[in-house]
Formats: structure tokens, sequence, C-alpha cells
């Protein structure tokens, strides 16, 4: 799996003059891209880059502004609907903008994607997440700084949705298909849940979480909430209609990966780094215990369609299935609550799916094959052969009889649930020569 970096640069003001690379760019990522960027444009801004903080938009240049509106001598105060500015933050900006509020942004550290603008793709992308639509007729894959929605019968051309996020490592789609989540990043420099109203392929909102890159986003039941693990050892919960945080859970000791909701909603289990997996209240966000006993470092979870069932997985290379409630009274290293165990693969788990029919789960990681077991005996059922390495995403179809695979080596690959069967594969992106070679990119 990738090293993401945990580099991330003090907002402290230095004796020279504040930076814009250094100290106002990583402000206005975290605290004002998720409104102001090419995907939404509120009041005509985009503050992606340094040439569209200085263009402005419908108020004027926003130089001579952006300290009005933070400190709110001018209203709405910015960030809108959001607590105001740290004052440390807002005497930096104040203090840059007084010395010029020149660029001194590092040649080589300039972006080479227009923000909002479809990757052009000289190699497939390594896949990092997959989800059908509840219909089944549309699939969703990640991309570079975009996710791509593919039509199963070819009936249309694949749909690009471009975005702020260098890498997106999950998605998910609400049961009536109307939005659809992504979560990701931009390693060491913010974190993203983007919400799409589908099938428009329209941004609703762009959510800038903690100063790294967000894991397994999961929604609840009735789609109203959408969960996701952070580097920061949290676990975040947004309101998807408004795209403001409605809870922070800090029960974790190290970073989280993978998030679901339980069948009612009103629960959360999350893994992580820190090898367990936490039953939270997803209202409060108050811990109430470990489902596990704590083995190796999690990567994986999945909740049965219709039970309060979870499996987990990770670096020790076992699938757990457990429930979500403890039929007795915790004891010290209890383990009550493990229903079965998987067999062991051949390399650490990063990706688990469960059926929608909660007859089968599949397996996939560092190997380059998915096992599907079944799920009332752990027997295993079919072997997905094919990749060329390693495996970050598996998702069932809705009808359960097809299921998807993407990972290392960039290419979509389609098998039959019961026997393993490949039925399609697909690299999800149009594939351009390198400028080097002939009829290559100018």
């Amino acid at each position: 799996m990738r090293t993401l970096a945990l580099l991330w640069v003090p907002m402290v003001l230095s004796a020279a003059d504040p930076s814009y690379f250094r100290d106002i760019r990583p402000i206005l990522q975290r605290q004002c891209q998720g409104c102001h960027q090419p995907n939404m444009k509120s009041s005509n801004l985009d503050l992606t880059t340094y040439e569209g903080l200085k263009a402005g938009g419908k108020r004027g240049p926003a130089l001579p502004l952006i300290v009005q509106y933070i400190t709110g001598e001018s209203k709405p105060q910015m960030p809108l609907g959001m607590p105001p500015l740290p004052a440390e933050q807002i005497e930096l900006i104040r203090t840059w903008v007084a010395a010029g509020g020149k660029d001194d942004t590092p040649e080589g550290a300039r972006e080479t994607v227009t923000a909002g603008a479809p990757t052009v793709y000289v190699q497939p992308p390594v896949l990092t997440a997959l989800a059908f639509s509840p219909d089944g007729k549309m699939l969703a894959v990640s991309g570079n700084r975009e996710v791509i929605l593919h039509t199963l019968d070819g009936s249309a051309p694949p749909k690009r949705l471009p975005g702020l996020s260098d890498s997106i490592l999950s998605l998910a789609f609400s049961k009536d298909g109307s939005l659809l989540v992504a979560g990701g990043g931009t390693p060491a420099r913010f974190g993203e849940i983007q919400l799409w109203d589908m099938p428009a392929g329209k941004l609703r909102h762009s959510v800038m979480l903690t100063g790294d890159t967000v894991f397994g986003v999961s929604l609840s039941p009735d789609g109203s909430r959408v969960a996701a693990g952070c580097t920061d050892n949290t676990v975040r919960i947004v309101d998807t209609a408004t795209g403001k945080e409605a809870t922070k859970m800090g029960a974790h000791e190290n970073w989280v990966l993978g998030t679901v909701f339980g069948v009612d909603g009103k629960r959360v289990v999350s893994v992580g780094r820190d090898r367990s997996a936490k039953l939270t209240d997803a209202a409060t966000g108050a811990f109430q215990e470990n489902v596990n006993l704590l083995r190796g470092e999690l990567a994986a979870i999945a909740r049965h369609p219709s039970k309060d069932i979870v499996v987990i997985g990770g670096e020790d290379r076992v699938a757990y299935v457990y429930l979500m409630d403890r039929p007795k009274n915790m004891k010290i290293a209890d383990d009550t609550t493990l229903i079965r165990k998987l067999e062991r693969q051949n390399g650490a788990i990063a990706a688990l799916s469960w059926s929608p029919d909660g007859k089968r789960i599949a397996v996939g990681g560092a190997a380059p094959e998915v096992n599907i077991y079944d799920a009332d005996t752990g027997a295993r059922v079919a072997s997905c052969k094919g990749h060329s390495a390693g495996i970050y995403t598996v998702v069932f179809s809705p009808d359960s009889t097809t299921l998807a695979t993407g990972g290392f080596d960039g290419t979509v690959r389609l098998y039959d649930a019961g026997t393993g069967a490949l039925r399609k594969s697909f690299v999800p992106v149009q594939l351009e020569k390198p400028a080097s070679e002939p009829g290559g990119l100018r």
C-alpha cells in the first residue's frame, strides 16, 4: 500500500515576511478551497491557485478584501458558517497582504495539473476505490484527481468528475443513487470528502478535513451522514445535506483506515493502525468498547447488509468476523464477539466486501488474487486471479453476482462471484502517448 507522508509545515509567523507557499497556501487549502474552487467557485472566486486569488471574484480582486472578510469587518465573515480563523492565522494573512501579497512558490512546486481539469494519462492509475451504483448499471472508479463513471454495458462514454484531491481512496453511493461520496485528499496538505450530485455530476460540497488524506468513507443507511477515518487518529462524521462536520470521535491511538455504520445508523465501527475495531456512538462520539481482540494493524472493514456483524482484516492476513454487540460482560483479552475467522491470505489484507445478499465475503490485498468465502461457513468458494500486483479495492454488484476488483496494475476486473471466472477487464482511462514518443503530447 502507498505510504503517506506526515510532513506538515507549522503555520507560525517567521522573522521574515510570511511566505505564500509556506504559510498562506496551507491556510487557504484547509479553510477556503472547499467553497472557492473550479467545481464550485462561490462568489466566482477560485482560491486553488495564487492567480485565482489575485484575480478575485464578483466583489473584485481578493488581496485587498481577504483580511476584511476573515476578520468580520466585511460580511459575511469567512470561512462561511465555520468558526473564525485562529488569531495567529489572521495575523499571518494580514502581514503577508501588507507586505505586498507576493507569490514565492518554487518553480518546481507549482501545480502540474490544473485544479478541476481532467487528468491526461500516459499510464494506468493505481486503483484505490470502486463502487457500483445501486441499479448496477454504473461503476465509479478512482482516478488521479478525479472519479470516472463507467456504464457497464458501454452505452455511454465514461463521465469524469474532476476535483482537488490528488488521490481518491474510497467511494460510496447512497441507496437511492442520488449521491456519490468520494474520500481522499493530497498527502501532507489536506483531506477531503467530496459529495457529488448524481446523475447531474455536480459537486454539492467539498469538505476539507485535517492536514492529510482521509480514508474509508461510509454512508449511514439513510444517506444523511458520511463517516471518514483520518490520520489525526479521529473519525469525522459529516452531514451530507449541509457539508458540515457533525461529530468528531477521538478514541483511536493511530490512523483510522476504515469505517462502517451499524444497521440502524446509530453507531459506527472504525478500524486502524492501533489494531482495534472501535464501537462508537455516532451522535455523541462517545466510545463504547473494542469489538475485537487486538492483533495486527487493521486496514479494512465491511458490514453484513442487514445485521450488526462486521468483517475486519489487516497486516496479519486473516479476516475476522465479529458481532458488534458483546453477548457477555467484557473481560480482559476477551474475544467473545468473534464468530469465525477466514483462512490466512498470501499477503496483508487491504480490502473487504460483503455481498448485498449476505452470502459471501471477498478478501483482497497484497497478494495478486481475491478470495471469496461463504459468509456462514467460512469455506472458500472461489479465487479471482489475473492481477499482476496487489489489490486495493473489491466490491460486489448490487445483485451479488459480480465482483469488481482493482489495484496496483491499474486494470478493473469483473469476476463471476460464484465461480471466480473473469468476465471482463479494462483500463478505466484513455491512455495518451508520452510527449517523448512520436505523436505524443506537446
